[in-house]
């Protein structure tokens, strides 16, 4: 009696071990049939992490994926044949959507020609100007930020509110003793740009400064700054062609694009014609 009681503790031992899925080699967790493995963390721990954060990283990482794991089988097992019909439709489309725009977008990278010439760029500007408006102020100027115990400050003073391109020699020497400045007054520059390198201009009195042809001397502190507004263009006015050639080459370039996107599209179906590999029956 004691010998069979023994047997049945033991079938029934071996009997559950053998329905319990066993670990399997490298694993580190497991969701019913799913396991997540060494090898599928190996890159999540960056170099230098210390082992606390080290551990908190991956069992959040863990805690993710078997969460992840028991949802998708509540899922499948609990949502109506028709919605997973309906669900799968979308996913292939998405796969099919997925690769072909990757593929074109290859072709295109490989075949398209980025170079857009000055010609180009202001016939398209010429031809479709109403569709370059400023989004804000734009400000051509120049100044300088400079001590204002400079030995030659008078002379700086004067040569910059009456700037000649003979006084290059000058600038190169004299511009290295300013604290900062900007001497190009033929780019077009936002009022961002003007905040950030002219602190004592501010958007409460922007109109008191930005104005055409004005000549600033402002002293903050031990220095003084001099500046000289060239030109400003209004909100909503049409943008000069200089300030709007990258939004122009980027138009240009995607018009390309898109006209490359087409051709193809059409070679490649003319082609399965032309070699019996596309057909519609009648």
């Amino acid at each position: 009696m004691i010998r069979n009681s023994f047997l049945l503790v033991f079938l029934l031992v071996c009997s559950c071990n053998y329905f319990k899925p066993q670990q399997k080699s490298q694993s580190i967790a497991r969701v019913g049939k799913n396991y997540l493995f060494k090898s599928d963390i190996a890159t999540l721990v960056p170099v230098g992490t210390s082992k606390e954060d080290s551990l908190l990283l991956v069992r959040d990482f863990i805690d993710r994926w078997a969460s992840q794991k028991l949802l998708i089988e509540a899922a499948e097992i609990n949502l109506s044949d028709a919605k997973k019909k309906e669900y799968n439709t979308l996913i292939k489309q998405y796969k099919i959507d997925l690769y072909t725009r990757a593929y074109i977008e290859e072709v295109v990278k490989r075949t398209v020609d980025t170079v857009v010439n000055q010609e180009e760029l202001k016939k398209y500007y010429e031809e479709n100007k109403e569709n370059f408006k400023t989004n804000g102020t734009l400000v051509r100027l120049r100044y300088i930020n400079l001590s204002k115990n400079n030995p030659r400050f008078g002379t700086i003073k004067s040569k910059f509110f009456d700037y000649s391109k003979k006084d290059k020699k000058f600038w190169e020497t004299y511009a290295l003793q300013c604290k900062s400045f900007a001497m190009n007054d033929s780019v077009w520059v936002d009022m961002s740009q003007v905040y950030s390198k002219l602190p004592f201009i501010t958007p409460d009195n922007r109109d008191e400064f930005i104005v055409s042809g004005k000549r600033i001397e402002k002293t903050d502190k031990n220095d003084v700054y001099l500046v000289k507004i060239t030109n400003v263009i209004d909100k909503n006015q049409i943008s000069p062609f200089e300030y709007s050639k990258p939004i122009l080459k980027e138009v240009l370039l995607n018009k390309r694009k898109l006209e490359l996107i087409k051709k193809f599209e059409k070679d490649i179906t003319n082609d399965a014609i032309k070699n019996n590999d596309y057909e519609i029956y009648k």
